[in-house]
């Protein structure tokens, strides 16, 4: 049986370190501000800069994995003998997906024998950290890849991710909103709720008025998706608004009891779409 990597797309957001630590090889998806493109992991903008110019008014756009860079690195993996288990981000939101698994059939074609499975994790930032996470823990338990990739592909609606945003022109700029509701959501304060669905498309399930109720929300939800007795472990990412999540992070340790909870920047590349202020919160759960 071969050796198997796994890789994934820029947007797990999971610390690099570990990332390093289990030899993940990252897929970036390129981001652009004022003409300037910028390649996560390559050529990259700090985190806080990159949001420092969301709100001094910068509009950055993105675009999905290269299929140029994907072949490359998968042609790298097949040269030293490994077979790939890849996990993509959302095909409900990007590309990335299709690009990839296009890029695996030709590769395979050329090379009979290698493998490469492309996952559609239907997830993005730390819910696709979450998937990717798991494949490391059953790749140390000595399940196959093919043992993993059914896993991922039964289990991966389970992951939930249920986030607000502070921000609600970017959502409109980015089609997730009428530019009438927009105007009067800031207006009046109105926070959404969204989450992804089970297509790994973004859907408002909600709203509350004032900042506040909206975090409340995102925590009182868990016991709504999950079995809270089995909740060990919460993802927590956010738009540059760092107390608040860590304030979701104190009230899920004080309503549930979960010390396990980790915390991480919402990447550049979905960043410009939530922008600054969006707080998610994933988990598994029952059912998005």
């Amino acid at each position: 049986m071969r050796e198997f990597i796994i890789s994934t797309d820029s947007t797990n957001d999971l610390p690099e370190t570990y990332l390093k630590e289990n030899n993940i090889a990252v897929h970036p998806l390129y981001y652009i501000i004022d003409d300037k493109e910028y390649i996560p992991g390559v050529e990259d903008m700090p985190v806080k800069e990159f949001y420092r110019a969301l709100k001094e008014g910068k509009m950055p756009t993105t675009s999905a994995s290269n299929p140029i860079n994907i072949i490359a690195k998968f042609q790298k993996e097949i040269n030293e003998g490994h077979d790939i288990l890849h996990l993509s981000f959302s095909s409900g939101l990007s590309s990335s997906y299709n690009n990839a698994r296009i890029c695996a059939e030709k590769l395979m074609e050329e090379k009979p024998g290698s493998k490469i499975i492309v996952i559609d994790t239907l997830s993005g930032t730390v819910g696709q950290g979450i998937l990717l996470m798991k494949a490391v823990e059953m790749k140390k338990a000595g399940k196959t890849i093919d043992e993993i990739a059914k896993w991922l592909n039964m289990h991966k609606q389970h992951v939930i991710h249920e986030f607000t945003v502070s921000d609600l022109n970017h959502l409109f700029r980015g089609g997730r909103l009428s530019r009438a509701s927009a105007l009067v959501g800031t207006m009046l304060n109105i926070q959404p709720i969204l989450h992804m669905d089970d297509e790994g498309k973004l859907a408002a399930i909600g709203k509350v008025r004032g900042r506040k109720k909206a975090l409340h929300t995102l925590v009182d939800n868990i016991e709504i998706k999950t079995d809270v007795s089995n909740l060990k472990q919460v993802f927590i990412s956010h738009g540059d608004c760092i107390e608040d999540a860590q304030y979701v992070a104190e009230k899920v340790k004080q309503k549930y009891g979960v010390e396990d909870i980790i915390i991480q920047d919402i990447c550049p590349t979905i960043g410009a779409h939530t922008a600054q202020g969006a707080v998610v919160v994933a988990y598994m759960g029952n059912s998005r």
